[in-house]
Parts: C-alpha cells; sequence; structure tokens
C-alpha cells in the first residue's frame, strides 16, 4: 500500500523507468546509503539496487525482493551528469552528490 504523501505528489517512479530490470534477481550492487528527501529535506536511510544501469530505491531490502515491488526512486546512470565527492558541501564523512539534468541529490554511505 502506499503512502498518502506519494500519491499526491505524483512520487512514484513511472515504471516505464525500469521496465525489463529484474532488481529483485541478482543485483550488480545492493546496500544502505542515506538520501536526503526530495521535497522535504530530511535524511533518511535506503535499500538501494544498481542493475541494468539503473540505480533504484526502497525503504527496506524485503520491499525489493519481488517481482511485484514498487521503487521509491529510479535514476538512470546515462542520467547522469556528475558523482561527486560532497564531505566539504553537507560536512558528513562518505558523502556524495549526484547530478542529472533536472536534480541534485545527495547521499551518505556508513
Amino acid at each position: 500500500m502506499e503512502s498518502l504523501w506519494r500519491s499526491v505528489t505524483g512520487a512514484n517512479p513511472d515504471p516505464s523507468d525500469y521496465a525489463g530490470v529484474e532488481f529483485w534477481s541478482n543485483p550488480e550492487r545492493s546496500g544502505w546509503l542515506t538520501k536526503q528527501g526530495e521535497y522535504i529535506k530530511t535524511w533518511r536511510r535506503r535499500w538501494f539496487v544498481l542493475k541494468q544501469g539503473k540505480l533504484l530505491w526502497f525503504k527496506d531490502p524485503f520491499d525489493s525482493s519481488t517481482s511485484s515491488a514498487i521503487p521509491r526512486g529510479v535514476i538512470s546512470t546515462a542520467d547522469c551528469l556528475t558523482v561527486k565527492g560532497a564531505e566539504d558541501v553537507l560536512n558528513k564523512p562518505f558523502s556524495f552528490e549526484l547530478s542529472t539534468s533536472r536534480d541534485t541529490m545527495y547521499f551518505v554511505a556508513d
């Protein structure tokens, strides 16, 4: 069941953004990152999966374990313009910035 906030804001990614990507099976990389929210700038820990040039995130690992799962967000690596350290910007160790033509997102690794 999706949250009211996500349904009102249209925060769900378009299924065509990850069509054909079997993220629930043998991801190339997966793990926890803390991500700054897009609308409300709070920090949330999310489970990330990298597969077939798509970076998808979920609330927790169990959310990504079935073919019927819906990611909370998707970024195509082809859309990334820059990925660079952001420790000086955020004053947090192991932080980085990912920029696309539409957004700049911040992440912190453990």
